[in-house]
Protein backbone atom coordinates (compact mmCIF):
# COMPACT_ATOMS: atom_id res chain seq x y z
CA UNK A 1 0.00 0.00 0.00
CA UNK A 2 1.45 3.36 -1.09
CA UNK A 3 -0.04 7.08 -1.15
CA UNK A 4 -1.94 8.62 0.90
CA UNK A 5 -6.13 10.33 1.32
CA UNK A 6 -7.74 9.63 -2.03
CA UNK A 7 -4.44 8.63 -4.36
CA UNK A 8 -3.63 5.21 -1.66
CA UNK A 9 -2.86 2.36 -3.95
CA UNK A 10 -4.09 -0.94 -2.02
CA UNK A 11 -2.06 -4.20 -3.21
CA UNK A 12 -4.75 -7.30 -4.05
CA UNK A 13 -4.12 -9.16 -0.46
CA UNK A 14 -3.25 -13.04 0.00
CA UNK A 15 -4.46 -15.09 2.91
CA UNK A 16 -2.18 -16.82 5.19
CA UNK A 17 -2.75 -20.57 5.20
CA UNK A 18 0.43 -22.90 6.81
CA UNK A 19 2.62 -20.01 6.68
CA UNK A 20 2.04 -19.53 2.70
CA UNK A 21 0.88 -16.38 1.44
CA UNK A 22 -1.54 -17.80 -1.51
CA UNK A 23 -5.37 -17.25 -3.23
CA UNK A 24 -7.96 -18.96 -3.03
CA UNK A 25 -8.35 -22.19 -4.66
CA UNK A 26 -9.61 -21.76 -8.48
CA UNK A 27 -8.62 -17.88 -8.33
CA UNK A 28 -11.85 -16.79 -7.39
CA UNK A 29 -12.18 -13.15 -5.62
CA UNK A 30 -14.61 -10.32 -4.05
CA UNK A 31 -14.44 -6.92 -4.71
CA UNK A 32 -13.08 -4.51 -1.56
CA UNK A 33 -15.05 -1.23 -1.78
CA UNK A 34 -14.28 1.91 -0.25
CA UNK A 35 -17.97 3.20 0.87
CA UNK A 36 -17.05 6.56 1.22
CA UNK A 37 -16.57 6.49 -2.68
CA UNK A 38 -17.89 3.72 -4.24
CA UNK A 39 -15.13 2.73 -5.89
CA UNK A 40 -13.11 -1.02 -5.73
CA UNK A 41 -9.77 -0.80 -3.81
CA UNK A 42 -8.65 -4.47 -4.25
CA UNK A 43 -9.45 -8.19 -5.28
CA UNK A 44 -9.82 -10.23 -2.55
CA UNK A 45 -9.34 -14.11 -2.00
CA UNK A 46 -12.68 -16.13 -2.15
CA UNK A 47 -12.34 -18.98 -0.04
CA UNK A 48 -14.16 -22.00 -0.20
CA UNK A 49 -14.44 -25.36 1.98
CA UNK A 50 -11.25 -26.50 -0.04
CA UNK A 51 -9.29 -23.64 1.31
CA UNK A 52 -11.02 -23.92 4.71
CA UNK A 53 -10.08 -27.40 5.12
CA UNK A 54 -6.20 -26.40 4.07
CA UNK A 55 -6.10 -23.99 6.69
CA UNK A 56 -7.93 -26.62 9.65
CA UNK A 57 -5.16 -29.11 8.22
CA UNK A 58 -2.29 -26.94 8.18
CA UNK A 59 -3.75 -25.63 12.17
CA UNK A 60 -3.82 -29.35 12.68
CA UNK A 61 0.18 -30.06 11.74
CA UNK A 62 1.24 -27.23 14.01
CA UNK A 63 -0.92 -27.87 16.85
CA UNK A 64 1.81 -30.52 18.80
CA UNK A 65 4.73 -27.70 18.40
CA UNK A 66 2.66 -25.05 19.92
CA UNK A 67 0.86 -26.78 22.70
CA UNK A 68 4.08 -28.24 23.67
CA UNK A 69 6.05 -24.59 23.55
CA UNK A 70 6.16 -22.99 27.00
CA UNK A 71 3.37 -20.51 28.09
CA UNK A 72 6.29 -17.79 28.17
CA UNK A 73 7.25 -18.47 24.33
CA UNK A 74 3.92 -18.66 23.26
CA UNK A 75 3.81 -14.78 25.22
CA UNK A 76 7.06 -13.57 23.38
CA UNK A 77 4.80 -14.16 19.62
CA UNK A 78 1.76 -12.81 20.40
CA UNK A 79 4.04 -9.89 22.01
CA UNK A 80 5.94 -9.60 18.96
CA UNK A 81 2.75 -9.30 17.30
CA UNK A 82 1.87 -6.43 19.35
CA UNK A 83 5.43 -5.37 18.42
CA UNK A 84 3.96 -5.01 14.45
CA UNK A 85 0.74 -3.93 15.10
CA UNK A 86 2.24 -0.91 16.59
CA UNK A 87 4.84 -0.40 14.11
CA UNK A 88 2.69 -0.67 11.20
CA UNK A 89 -0.43 1.05 13.20
CA UNK A 90 -0.67 4.15 10.46
CA UNK A 91 -1.18 1.58 7.25
CA UNK A 92 -3.51 -0.94 9.35
CA UNK A 93 -5.91 1.75 10.39
CA UNK A 94 -5.81 3.41 6.76
CA UNK A 95 -6.71 0.14 5.20
CA UNK A 96 -9.71 0.26 8.10
CA UNK A 97 -10.43 4.07 6.96
CA UNK A 98 -11.01 2.20 3.20
CA UNK A 99 -12.22 -0.44 3.54
CA UNK A 100 -14.63 0.12 6.90
CA UNK A 101 -15.48 4.15 6.08
CA UNK A 102 -14.61 5.56 9.84
CA UNK A 103 -12.89 8.11 10.55
CA UNK A 104 -8.66 8.02 10.33
CA UNK A 105 -8.68 8.73 14.15
CA UNK A 106 -10.84 6.26 15.74
CA UNK A 107 -9.10 3.42 13.24
CA UNK A 108 -5.53 5.00 15.04
CA UNK A 109 -7.42 4.39 18.12
CA UNK A 110 -8.28 0.68 17.65
CA UNK A 111 -4.69 -0.05 16.50
CA UNK A 112 -3.45 1.41 20.11
CA UNK A 113 -6.23 -1.18 21.96
CA UNK A 114 -5.42 -3.96 19.73
CA UNK A 115 -1.63 -3.85 20.49
CA UNK A 116 -2.79 -3.49 24.86
CA UNK A 117 -4.94 -6.48 24.22
CA UNK A 118 -2.51 -8.67 23.09
CA UNK A 119 -0.07 -7.32 25.71
CA UNK A 120 -2.20 -7.86 28.28
CA UNK A 121 -3.36 -11.54 27.41
CA UNK A 122 0.88 -12.39 26.84
CA UNK A 123 0.76 -10.77 30.40
CA UNK A 124 -1.70 -13.73 31.77
CA UNK A 125 -0.02 -16.75 30.27
CA UNK A 126 0.98 -18.40 33.34
CA UNK A 127 -2.98 -17.61 34.66
CA UNK A 128 -3.98 -21.06 32.67
CA UNK A 129 -3.31 -22.98 35.13
CA UNK A 130 -5.14 -25.84 37.34
CA UNK A 131 -5.66 -26.73 41.06
CA UNK A 132 -5.16 -29.40 43.74
CA UNK A 133 -8.19 -30.21 45.23
CA UNK A 134 -8.35 -31.83 49.03
CA UNK A 135 -9.43 -34.95 49.41
CA UNK A 136 -8.13 -38.18 51.08
CA UNK A 137 -5.07 -38.84 52.43
CA UNK A 138 -2.95 -41.27 50.10
CA UNK A 139 -4.51 -39.37 47.08
CA UNK A 140 -3.57 -36.02 45.15
CA UNK A 141 -6.41 -34.39 42.77
CA UNK A 142 -5.79 -31.82 40.36
CA UNK A 143 -6.77 -30.87 37.55
CA UNK A 144 -4.77 -29.43 34.13
CA UNK A 145 -6.07 -26.97 31.57
CA UNK A 146 -5.31 -28.35 28.15
CA UNK A 147 -6.15 -26.29 24.78
CA UNK A 148 -8.85 -27.38 22.31
CA UNK A 149 -6.76 -27.81 19.13
CA UNK A 150 -8.28 -26.23 16.14
CA UNK A 151 -9.85 -22.70 16.86
CA UNK A 152 -12.22 -21.09 14.62
CA UNK A 153 -13.01 -17.14 15.38
CA UNK A 154 -14.91 -15.49 12.80
CA UNK A 155 -14.84 -11.10 13.42
CA UNK A 156 -16.92 -8.64 12.34
CA UNK A 157 -16.70 -5.88 10.35
CA UNK A 158 -17.21 -2.34 12.59
CA UNK A 159 -13.60 -2.88 14.15
CA UNK A 160 -11.67 -4.89 12.01
CA UNK A 161 -7.82 -4.84 12.74
CA UNK A 162 -9.12 -4.63 16.57
CA UNK A 163 -10.71 -7.15 16.80
CA UNK A 164 -8.53 -9.54 14.41
CA UNK A 165 -5.88 -8.51 16.65
CA UNK A 166 -7.03 -8.56 19.98
CA UNK A 167 -9.16 -12.11 19.40
CA UNK A 168 -5.85 -13.91 18.13
CA UNK A 169 -4.54 -13.37 21.32
CA UNK A 170 -6.21 -15.96 23.86
CA UNK A 171 -6.68 -18.88 21.65
CA UNK A 172 -2.95 -18.49 21.16
CA UNK A 173 -1.79 -18.09 24.63
CA UNK A 174 -3.85 -21.07 25.78
CA UNK A 175 -1.88 -23.35 23.18
CA UNK A 176 -4.47 -23.48 20.40
CA UNK A 177 -3.89 -22.77 16.85
CA UNK A 178 -6.52 -20.50 14.79
CA UNK A 179 -8.08 -20.00 11.63
CA UNK A 180 -9.93 -16.80 11.81
CA UNK A 181 -11.88 -14.98 8.76
CA UNK A 182 -12.57 -11.44 8.98
CA UNK A 183 -16.28 -10.26 7.31
CA UNK A 184 -15.99 -10.25 3.83
CA UNK A 185 -17.00 -6.20 3.98
CA UNK A 186 -13.55 -6.21 5.51
CA UNK A 187 -10.98 -8.27 5.39
CA UNK A 188 -8.08 -6.45 4.01
CA UNK A 189 -6.15 -5.38 7.97
CA UNK A 190 -6.75 -8.68 9.11
CA UNK A 191 -5.11 -9.97 5.97
CA UNK A 192 -2.15 -7.67 6.11
CA UNK A 193 -1.81 -8.60 9.70
CA UNK A 194 -1.07 -12.37 8.72
CA UNK A 195 1.08 -11.17 6.26
CA UNK A 196 3.35 -8.85 8.40
CA UNK A 197 3.30 -12.01 11.05
CA UNK A 198 4.48 -14.71 8.96
CA UNK A 199 8.43 -13.97 9.34
CA UNK A 200 7.58 -14.83 13.00
CA UNK A 201 4.75 -16.78 13.83
CA UNK A 202 4.96 -21.09 13.60
CA UNK A 203 3.46 -22.02 9.54
CA UNK A 204 0.07 -23.09 10.64
CA UNK A 205 -0.55 -21.35 13.82
CA UNK A 206 -2.08 -18.77 12.99
CA UNK A 207 -4.21 -18.94 9.74
CA UNK A 208 -6.16 -16.21 7.98
CA UNK A 209 -8.86 -16.76 5.39
CA UNK A 210 -11.01 -14.05 3.08
CA UNK A 211 -14.47 -15.12 2.19
CA UNK A 212 -18.23 -15.02 2.47
CA UNK A 213 -19.83 -16.12 5.64
CA UNK A 214 -22.27 -18.62 3.84
CA UNK A 215 -19.42 -20.19 2.46
CA UNK A 216 -15.97 -20.02 4.04
CA UNK A 217 -17.38 -19.30 7.40
CA UNK A 218 -20.01 -21.89 6.98
CA UNK A 219 -17.38 -24.69 6.44
CA UNK A 220 -15.49 -23.57 9.06
CA UNK A 221 -18.17 -23.88 11.44
CA UNK A 222 -19.43 -27.13 10.49
CA UNK A 223 -15.60 -28.89 10.34
CA UNK A 224 -15.45 -32.02 12.40
CA UNK A 225 -11.92 -30.65 13.77
CA UNK A 226 -12.60 -27.27 14.81
CA UNK A 227 -14.04 -28.33 18.26
CA UNK A 228 -13.86 -24.42 19.67
CA UNK A 229 -15.82 -21.40 17.69
CA UNK A 230 -16.06 -17.93 18.34
CA UNK A 231 -17.90 -15.59 16.71
CA UNK A 232 -19.03 -11.90 16.88
CA UNK A 233 -21.70 -10.23 15.19
CA UNK A 234 -25.63 -10.18 14.96
CA UNK A 235 -28.14 -12.56 16.86
CA UNK A 236 -29.11 -13.69 13.68
CA UNK A 237 -26.28 -15.22 12.35
CA UNK A 238 -25.72 -16.00 16.12
CA UNK A 239 -28.31 -18.45 16.14
CA UNK A 240 -27.39 -19.81 12.74
CA UNK A 241 -23.83 -20.73 14.06
CA UNK A 242 -25.11 -22.73 17.14
CA UNK A 243 -27.55 -24.74 14.78
CA UNK A 244 -24.87 -25.36 11.92
CA UNK A 245 -21.93 -25.81 14.82
CA UNK A 246 -24.18 -28.64 15.92
CA UNK A 247 -24.88 -30.42 12.75
CA UNK A 248 -21.33 -32.51 12.66
CA UNK A 249 -19.97 -32.81 16.21
CA UNK A 250 -20.73 -31.54 19.45
CA UNK A 251 -18.75 -28.09 20.11
CA UNK A 252 -17.88 -25.38 22.49
CA UNK A 253 -19.09 -22.39 20.84
CA UNK A 254 -19.31 -18.41 22.05
CA UNK A 255 -20.92 -15.48 21.00
CA UNK A 256 -20.77 -11.79 21.04
CA UNK A 257 -24.12 -10.43 19.52
CA UNK A 258 -25.87 -7.24 19.22
CA UNK A 259 -27.65 -4.58 21.44
CA UNK A 260 -30.86 -2.63 21.91
CA UNK A 261 -28.91 -1.10 24.73
CA UNK A 262 -30.59 1.52 27.13
CA UNK A 263 -28.62 4.50 28.39
CA UNK A 264 -31.10 5.72 31.88
CA UNK A 265 -31.15 9.40 32.99
CA UNK A 266 -32.55 9.74 36.20
CA UNK A 267 -34.17 13.03 37.48
CA UNK A 268 -31.09 13.88 39.63
CA UNK A 269 -28.55 13.05 37.46
CA UNK A 270 -25.96 15.55 35.92
CA UNK A 271 -27.26 16.99 33.02
CA UNK A 272 -23.87 17.89 31.25
CA UNK A 273 -22.79 14.31 32.04
CA UNK A 274 -25.83 13.35 30.61
CA UNK A 275 -25.66 15.03 27.46
CA UNK A 276 -22.04 13.72 26.97
CA UNK A 277 -22.53 10.27 28.40
CA UNK A 278 -25.86 9.83 25.71
CA UNK A 279 -23.45 11.17 22.37
CA UNK A 280 -20.50 9.18 23.36
CA UNK A 281 -22.97 6.00 24.12
CA UNK A 282 -24.20 5.75 21.06
CA UNK A 283 -20.53 5.65 18.93
CA UNK A 284 -21.58 8.16 16.30
CA UNK A 285 -17.96 8.30 15.49
CA UNK A 286 -18.23 5.41 14.08
CA UNK A 287 -21.74 5.89 13.00
CA UNK A 288 -23.38 4.03 15.61
CA UNK A 289 -22.05 0.95 14.49
CA UNK A 290 -21.18 -1.36 17.48
CA UNK A 291 -23.07 -3.65 19.42
CA UNK A 292 -22.65 -1.70 22.22
CA UNK A 293 -23.89 1.49 21.57
CA UNK A 294 -26.69 2.82 23.95
CA UNK A 295 -29.38 3.12 21.14
CA UNK A 296 -31.82 3.75 23.38
CA UNK A 297 -32.60 6.69 25.02
CA UNK A 298 -34.47 6.87 28.64
CA UNK A 299 -35.13 9.41 30.46
CA UNK A 300 -36.87 11.30 33.66
CA UNK A 301 -39.78 13.14 32.66
CA UNK A 302 -38.44 16.69 34.45
CA UNK A 303 -35.22 16.38 32.44
CA UNK A 304 -36.66 15.29 28.99
CA UNK A 305 -37.15 18.03 26.87
CA UNK A 306 -33.85 19.73 28.09
CA UNK A 307 -31.89 16.63 27.58
CA UNK A 308 -33.30 15.97 24.54
CA UNK A 309 -33.11 19.76 22.81
CA UNK A 310 -29.17 19.77 24.51
CA UNK A 311 -28.25 16.39 22.88
CA UNK A 312 -29.80 16.95 18.92
CA UNK A 313 -28.09 20.23 19.30
CA UNK A 314 -24.32 17.99 19.94
CA UNK A 315 -25.34 15.72 17.24
CA UNK A 316 -26.49 18.12 14.64
CA UNK A 317 -22.51 19.30 15.17
CA UNK A 318 -20.59 16.45 14.44
CA UNK A 319 -18.97 16.80 11.40
CA UNK A 320 -19.53 14.30 8.41
CA UNK A 321 -17.19 14.04 6.31
CA UNK A 322 -14.47 12.20 4.27
CA UNK A 323 -13.54 8.73 6.63
CA UNK A 324 -9.29 10.68 5.74
CA UNK A 325 -10.01 13.66 6.62
CA UNK A 326 -8.45 14.33 10.27
CA UNK A 327 -11.70 16.62 11.08
CA UNK A 328 -14.15 13.89 10.14
CA UNK A 329 -16.01 13.04 13.33
CA UNK A 330 -18.85 10.71 11.76
CA UNK A 331 -18.28 9.15 8.50
CA UNK A 332 -19.60 6.15 5.80
CA UNK A 333 -21.75 3.43 6.36
CA UNK A 334 -19.87 -0.04 5.84
CA UNK A 335 -22.10 -0.83 3.44
CA UNK A 336 -24.84 -0.24 0.59
CA UNK A 337 -27.11 -3.18 2.64
CA UNK A 338 -26.36 -1.53 5.54
CA UNK A 339 -26.95 1.72 4.44
CA UNK A 340 -30.39 0.64 2.89
CA UNK A 341 -31.26 -0.81 6.06
CA UNK A 342 -30.66 2.08 8.08
CA UNK A 343 -32.78 4.60 5.65
CA UNK A 344 -35.79 1.70 6.04
CA UNK A 345 -35.38 1.95 10.05
CA UNK A 346 -35.35 6.14 9.53
CA UNK A 347 -38.79 5.39 7.77
CA UNK A 348 -39.87 3.01 10.17
CA UNK A 349 -39.50 5.56 13.21
CA UNK A 350 -41.61 8.33 11.38
CA UNK A 351 -43.98 5.76 10.07
CA UNK A 352 -44.62 4.94 13.88
CA UNK A 353 -45.21 8.48 14.54
CA UNK A 354 -41.74 9.46 16.30
CA UNK A 355 -40.54 12.77 16.21
CA UNK A 356 -36.71 13.66 14.06
CA UNK A 357 -34.85 16.10 16.09
CA UNK A 358 -31.85 15.65 14.59
CA UNK A 359 -30.27 14.42 11.33
CA UNK A 360 -32.82 12.02 9.99
CA UNK A 361 -31.69 10.96 6.66
CA UNK A 362 -28.12 10.85 4.30
CA UNK A 363 -25.35 14.09 3.76
CA UNK A 364 -23.70 14.87 0.73
CA UNK A 365 -20.04 15.35 0.92
CA UNK A 366 -17.97 17.00 -1.31
CA UNK A 367 -16.54 14.88 -4.49
CA UNK A 368 -17.80 11.73 -2.99
CA UNK A 369 -21.44 11.55 -4.71
CA UNK A 370 -21.42 7.51 -4.44
CA UNK A 371 -20.55 7.70 -0.45
CA UNK A 372 -22.67 6.01 1.91
CA UNK A 373 -23.08 8.70 4.40
CA UNK A 374 -25.78 9.40 7.08
CA UNK A 375 -26.31 11.92 9.78
CA UNK A 376 -26.51 10.99 13.18
CA UNK A 377 -30.44 10.91 14.07
CA UNK A 378 -31.99 11.34 17.04
CA UNK A 379 -36.02 10.45 17.34
CA UNK A 380 -38.19 11.84 20.28
CA UNK A 381 -41.13 10.38 21.68
CA UNK A 382 -40.63 6.82 20.79
CA UNK A 383 -43.29 4.08 21.49
CA UNK A 384 -41.02 1.70 23.79
CA UNK A 385 -42.82 -1.08 21.95
CA UNK A 386 -42.64 -0.06 18.65
CA UNK A 387 -39.85 -1.47 16.05
CA UNK A 388 -37.56 1.49 16.67
CA UNK A 389 -36.94 0.74 19.80
CA UNK A 390 -37.15 -3.12 19.76
CA UNK A 391 -34.73 -4.08 17.09
CA UNK A 392 -30.89 -3.76 16.86
CA UNK A 393 -30.33 -1.12 13.77
CA UNK A 394 -26.45 -1.13 13.97
CA UNK A 395 -26.22 2.31 12.99
CA UNK A 396 -26.69 6.13 13.78
CA UNK A 397 -30.02 6.03 15.18
CA UNK A 398 -30.60 6.62 18.80
CA UNK A 399 -34.66 6.75 20.14
CA UNK A 400 -35.60 8.85 22.99
CA UNK A 401 -38.34 7.94 25.40
CA UNK A 402 -39.31 9.80 28.52
CA UNK A 403 -40.21 7.72 31.87
CA UNK A 404 -41.68 8.72 35.67
CA UNK A 405 -40.69 6.37 38.09
CA UNK A 406 -37.93 3.44 38.74
CA UNK A 407 -40.17 0.66 37.62
CA UNK A 408 -41.08 1.88 34.13
CA UNK A 409 -37.38 2.79 33.49
CA UNK A 410 -36.66 -1.24 34.06
CA UNK A 411 -39.55 -2.66 32.93
CA UNK A 412 -38.81 -0.65 29.45
CA UNK A 413 -35.00 -1.37 29.66
CA UNK A 414 -35.68 -5.20 30.04
CA UNK A 415 -37.87 -5.47 27.85
CA UNK A 416 -36.33 -6.35 24.78
CA UNK A 417 -34.23 -9.85 23.51
CA UNK A 418 -31.43 -8.00 24.05
CA UNK A 419 -28.64 -7.75 26.95
CA UNK A 420 -25.54 -6.39 26.15
CA UNK A 421 -24.91 -3.16 27.65
CA UNK A 422 -26.78 -0.58 29.93
CA UNK A 423 -26.00 2.85 31.17
CA UNK A 424 -27.01 4.96 33.96
CA UNK A 425 -26.66 8.47 35.39
CA UNK A 426 -27.90 9.39 38.73
CA UNK A 427 -26.09 11.08 41.80
CA UNK A 428 -27.81 8.26 43.93
CA UNK A 429 -25.29 5.43 44.58
CA UNK A 430 -28.34 3.48 46.31
CA UNK A 431 -30.26 4.11 42.80
CA UNK A 432 -27.45 3.52 40.86
CA UNK A 433 -26.77 -0.32 42.50
CA UNK A 434 -30.08 -1.04 42.52
CA UNK A 435 -30.20 -0.28 38.87
CA UNK A 436 -27.37 -2.05 37.92
CA UNK A 437 -28.28 -5.10 40.19
CA UNK A 438 -32.06 -5.03 37.97
CA UNK A 439 -31.25 -4.34 34.68
CA UNK A 440 -30.23 -7.49 32.42
CA UNK A 441 -27.50 -6.64 30.74
CA UNK A 442 -23.64 -8.00 30.81
CA UNK A 443 -22.04 -4.64 31.21
CA UNK A 444 -23.29 -1.67 33.03
CA UNK A 445 -22.09 1.88 33.44
CA UNK A 446 -22.97 4.37 36.35
CA UNK A 447 -22.43 7.66 35.31
CA UNK A 448 -20.17 6.46 32.43
CA UNK A 449 -20.93 4.86 28.77
CA UNK A 450 -19.06 3.45 26.17
CA UNK A 451 -15.78 2.75 27.62
CA UNK A 452 -14.02 -0.49 28.00
CA UNK A 453 -11.31 -1.28 30.78
CA UNK A 454 -8.48 -3.66 30.67
CA UNK A 455 -9.31 -7.12 32.38
CA UNK A 456 -13.08 -6.10 32.81
CA UNK A 457 -15.70 -9.20 31.51
CA UNK A 458 -17.39 -8.28 28.13
CA UNK A 459 -20.46 -10.04 27.05
CA UNK A 460 -24.31 -9.66 27.31
CA UNK A 461 -27.47 -11.78 28.36
CA UNK A 462 -30.27 -13.24 26.54
CA UNK A 463 -29.65 -12.77 22.66
CA UNK A 464 -26.91 -10.47 22.96
CA UNK A 465 -24.16 -13.51 23.51
CA UNK A 466 -22.85 -16.44 25.68
CA UNK A 467 -19.48 -15.93 26.82
CA UNK A 468 -17.27 -13.28 28.00
CA UNK A 469 -14.52 -11.60 26.73
CA UNK A 470 -11.67 -9.02 27.20
CA UNK A 471 -10.27 -10.65 30.66
CA UNK A 472 -9.04 -13.71 31.97
CA UNK A 473 -12.83 -14.88 31.42
CA UNK A 474 -11.94 -15.17 27.32
CA UNK A 475 -8.27 -17.06 28.04
CA UNK A 476 -9.28 -19.80 30.07
CA UNK A 477 -12.34 -20.33 27.74
CA UNK A 478 -9.89 -21.47 25.54
CA UNK A 479 -8.59 -24.33 27.66
CA UNK A 480 -10.39 -27.57 28.46
CA UNK A 481 -10.34 -28.48 32.25
CA UNK A 482 -9.14 -32.48 33.00
CA UNK A 483 -8.85 -33.82 36.84
CA UNK A 484 -6.39 -36.43 37.55
CA UNK A 485 -6.83 -38.49 40.65
CA UNK A 486 -3.63 -40.28 41.99
CA UNK A 487 -3.41 -43.06 44.67
CA UNK A 488 -0.36 -42.94 46.30
CA UNK A 489 -0.86 -46.93 47.30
Amino acid sequence: MNGSGNGVVVDDPTMLIGGERRGAHGGGTFNAVDPSTGKRIARVPKAGAEDVADAVAAAEAALPAWRAATPLERAAVVRRIADVVEEHAEELALLDVLDNGSPIREMRNDSRIAASHLRYFAGLALQVRGETIPGEDERLNYTLRQPYGVVGRIIPFNHPLMFAASRLAAPLIAGNTLVMKPSEHTSLSALRLAELCADFVPAGVLNMISGFGGEAGDALVTHPRVRRLAFIGSAEVGRMIQQRAATEVVKTVTLELGGKNPIVIFADADLDAAVDGALRGMNFTWQGQSCGSTSRLLVHDSLHDELVERLAARMDALQSGPPTDEATETGAIVNRRQYDKVLGYLQIGREEGSRVVAGGGPVEIADRPDGLFLRPTLFDHVDPASRLANEEIFGPVLAAMPFSEYGRAVEIANQVAYGLTAAVFTRDLGLAHRFARDVEAGYVWVNDSSRHFPGTPYGGYKDSGIGREESVDELLSYSQVKNVNVNFG
